[in-house]
């Protein structure tokens, strides 16, 4: 990067805000907060295997699933961050059962909640593979000037004012979509900044990469079993057979689909007759930021951002990326008996 030329996620998101006179500034001081806080997570995950912070933190989180110590390191930063930064009124977190409501006297004037996935990939993080943090952010529908309420965060993905994530990998990168565009940003480690690096991001319309946890095809329904077949032929004239590339985080597993296109599928299967990924956590918020990009995001039977969330921690299975790959997915689905 060429310092004369760095913009920082701060001075990105000013001049956003003064596209919009009518702006506070709050939504912009979120993405700044969060922006801090995964500074901070990044700084532990880098030098994870020099202090006690790898292996399992001995408790189970809401979903069932053993707990890593990052991943409450991670949810605690967040939601200290967050608590006094006084713009936000209350969070989710996939690792707790219920909202947490921040109640003081400038919290219950925030209009803004924020749902966020701490550490998305956490069982990647003793083999030193590409992890990262989820976020989204809603204006809440509760009155200004009293506690924040389960409604608040129970809004379709539709409703987003922003999401996006962080992924730790070989450099640390925050890409963030409102409605208007998505932009990425890489941490520049000599000054400490986010600086924007990917402006205007755009997921192709056509991939040629899958990404699937295919050791589970026994437990898929016919439909899935036909997409795979067809990703897997060979057709000289469509370029394929398609690669097939798995990381087992959504966030790495995402990043690479947006970038280079392609499609990221986790859908029900004889297990998880819901799909196992988290609506309000990961599926609402990567499903903003692809369309945003031009991508396509689909349960398999209507498009994420439409699905109204019953409660916080609700599944859904997600088709999700380059036009032609999802809409191809979805072709095979809708054809094939569902699963038993």
């Amino acid at each position: 990067m060429n310092p004369k030329k760095l913009m920082t996620l701060d001075e990105f998101t000013i001049q956003e805000t003064r596209k919009f006179p009518q702006a506070t500034g709050e939504l912009s001081a979120l993405l700044r907060d969060i922006g801090l806080a995964c500074k901070l997570i990044n700084k532990q995950v880098l030098k994870a295997g020099l202090v006690d912070i790898l292996g399992k933190h001995g408790a189970t989180n809401v979903q069932g699933e053993e707990q890593m110590k990052l991943d409450v390191y991670a949810d605690e930063t967040l939601i200290n961050i967050l608590r006094n930064s006084n713009d936000c009124a209350g969070v989710a977190s996939e690792e707790n059962d219920d909202f947490i409501c921040f109640g003081d006297e400038y919290s219950v004037n925030s209009k803004y909640v924020v749902l966020f996935d701490p550490l998305d990939g956490s069982s990647n993080i003793d083999v030193n593979a590409p992890i990262g943090t989820i976020f989204s952010i809603y204006r809440r529908v509760s009155p200004l000037g009293s506690p924040c309420t389960k409604e608040d965060f129970l809004q379709p993905g539709n409703k987003l004012m922003a999401a996006g994530y962080v992924i730790y990998g070989s450099s640390t990168m925050m890409v963030y979509a409102t409605k208007l565009s998505v932009n990425g940003f890489t941490l520049e480690p000599s000054i400490g900044e986010f600086c924007l690096s990917h402006p205007n991001m755009k997921c192709p319309e056509k991939g040629k990469i899958y990404s699937i946890n295919q050791g589970n095809t026994c437990k898929y329904n016919d439909g899935i079993k036909g997409f795979l077949d067809y990703c897997m032929e060979s057709n000289k004239e469509e370029g394929r057979p398609y690669s097939h590339r798995y990381i087992g985080s959504m966030v790495a597993d995402m990043h690479r689909t947006l970038i280079k296109g392609g499609i990221f599928l986790y859908p029900a299967d004889k297990s998880n007759a819901n799909g196992k990924l988290r609506l309000q956590y990961e599926c609402n918020p990567m499903a903003f930021l692809v369309e945003a990009a031009g991508g396509v995001a689909s349960t398999g039977t209507e498009n994420v951002l439409d699905v109204m969330p019953a409660e916080l921690h609700q599944r859904v299975p997600i088709f999700i990326g380059s036009k032609n790959l999802v809409n191809k997915a979805l072709e095979y689905v809708n054809a094939k008996e569902t699963v038993a």
